[in-house]
């Protein structure tokens, strides 16, 4: 009967054998590696990363980490190459074939005819001596003494080296493409780093309400104002530039502070010289002068003209941060 301990112990010691597999691969990056990455970096066409087996799970994770930094890839599965797929292979694209032994049928058949077209092959194999290896322009040397599998079968250290290794390429790759976060970002605009990175404050008030109460606007009216549109503020706007903002909790104050304000007006309870930021400004920039001033709106101005207001909580359901 395996003990909680035992499960604690067989994890740290799977853990501790597939780091110490991933540490070696530092002593393979050579001059095949070198040869390697300028190959992709120097290719007309695509990275077409092949493999079988779990080989091919790995190729499929590599190529999205490719096609998201900007290197365009395609996975072709080993088995499907021979019977048609082998037609996506164009004679401008480098190919990288994963296999842990280099020796499997399916490898034996597909190197030659990866090579028949004058194709660059690279191959990511962890047997120099294997028929990979050989039939390889150059390898990637991705060699483990052991699986962390109790049976040394099961791939485990060598899937997890072939992953590394391809993550080695793609930050080689971006470095040479001097890939920026402003690059990420136009590949993932979905994802919340796009959104940082590209979403600006005009996108989200574009067709925002505005709240607006003139100077001379009664309490009442600024009170309606704030709370029909439901952003917790108003504009206080006079000959279309906005001298001050009124927010839900200046309203409190003033009821706090006073019995009556029957004679007030915007004016008096206003706050002059509100923060303001234009459209085309990011919404993480926003944000950030949000964090910085303990606010929870700003009015968006384009060249002196109101256009809304923009708001903490709008940021936060949009899912940026």
């Amino acid at each position: 009967m395996i003990s909680n301990h035992d499960i604690k112990e067989i994890a740290k010691k799977a853990i501790e054998s597939e780091s110490e597999s991933i540490k070696k691969l530092v002593d393979y990056i050579d001059d095949q590696f070198v040869a390697a990455t300028q190959a992709v970096y120097n290719c007309s066409g695509r990275c077409i990363i092949t493999g079988i087996g779990k080989s091919a799970i790995i190729a499929q994770k590599i190529v999205a980490t490719l096609n998201s930094t900007g290197t365009p890839s395609v996975f072709l599965h080993a088995s499907e190459a021979i019977h048609g797929d082998l037609g996506m292979v164009q004679a401008q694209d480098v190919i990288l074939c994963i296999s842990k032994s280099g020796n499997s049928p399916e490898i034996k058949v597909l190197v030659p005819l990866l090579k028949r077209d004058g194709n660059i092959l690279i191959g990511m194999t962890g047997n120099r001596n294997s028929f990979l290896a050989k039939g390889s322009d150059f390898v990637l040397d991705t060699t483990v003494e052991q699986e962390a599998c109790p049976n040394n079968l099961a791939p485990t250290n060598s899937t997890t080296a072939q992953l590394v290794m391809g993550d080695a390429l793609a930050v080689c790759l971006m470095e040479l493409r001097q890939f920026t976060a402003q690059d990420f970002a136009k590949y993932h605009p979905g994802g919340a780093l796009g959104k940082q990175l590209l979403l600006r404050v005009g996108d989200m008030t574009e067709h925002s309400l505005k709240p607006t109460v003139s100077p001379d606007s009664s309490i009442k009216k600024v009170i309606f104002e704030i709370s029909e549109k439901r952003l917790g503020v108003t504009a206080v706007v006079e000959n279309d530039q906005v001298i001050g903002i009124i927010t839900d909790g200046d309203i409190r104050r003033m009821l706090n502070e006073r019995d009556t304000f029957m004679e007030l007006t915007a004016r008096d309870i206003m706050t002059q010289n509100p923060k303001l930021i234009s459209p085309t400004a990011l919404v993480m920039d926003a944000f950030h002068i949000m964090e910085d001033f303990k606010i929870t709106q700003l009015v968006v101005v384009d060249h002196g003209q109101y256009k809304g207001v923009l708001h903490l909580h709008d940021i936060l359901k949009e899912g940026v941060l």
